[in-house]
């Protein structure tokens, strides 16, 4: 039985140019979970501990069927409710969505199976409130960030820029994707996609 890699499916998804350029997406299935506090903070990792085992346990459901799949790239969606700039806002009022895509024939029906096992597994009250839901960002403009999360600043002008001199508005929520894993990557070896949708 041969597993999808999904990375390798949807190159366009997974990759992006060191220079803004526009991209399109359809409806897309994610496990997500939402919060609010610093990047680094309490919250922040056990929430990413809650996601991982949910999504491994449907995939382990899959392979049972098998549908086997590679979990993918951890992801997150980005806000503030301030009318300040968001790096202007302290990053304990930060609001996040994490997500980690799913294959197009996962279900709700599926996850929402797989959850009540994992919940007894790992009694975490984080995996309750995991959801399983489709996102369609349309058009957007992403770029491919590459150093530590601390020079994003830069990378995110860049695409301001662009978004301006196209005459562009925003049109959803910032969006990253964690290509490298920190705990493993030298800082100025990282690569982060950066998406923002647009209209």
């Amino acid at each position: 039985m041969s597993k999808i890699d999904l990375v390798k499916e949807n190159k366009k998804y997974y990759t992006a140019k060191n220079t803004p350029t526009i991209v399109e997406f359809g409806n897309i299935p994610y496990l997500s979970i939402e919060g609010k506090g610093e990047p680094d903070g309490e919250v922040f990792t056990k929430s990413v501990e809650a996601l991982y085992p949910l999504a491994y346990g449907v995939k382990n459901f899959c392979k049972k069927e098998k549908t086997d799949f590679g979990v993918p790239k951890l992801e997150g969606l980005w806000w503030v409710i301030s009318k300040k700039p968001a790096l202007e806002v302290p990053r304990s009022e930060w609001f996040w969505k994490l997500l980690i895509r799913m294959p197009d024939f996962v279900t709700t029906e599926m996850v929402k199976d797989v959850k009540e096992e994992v919940v007894k597994k790992k009694g975490s009250d984080l995996i309750k409130i995991i959801k399983f839901e489709i996102l369609n960002e349309h058009k957007c403009i992403q770029i491919m960030h590459n150093g530590p999360y601390s020079t994003e600043p830069a990378t995110i002008e860049n695409m301001k820029i662009f978004m301006k001199e196209n005459n562009f508005n925003e049109n959803g929520l910032h969006h990253e994707i964690y290509l490298s894993d920190p705990r493993k990557t030298a800082p100025e070896k990282m690569r982060t996609i950066l998406r923002q949708p647009i209209k």
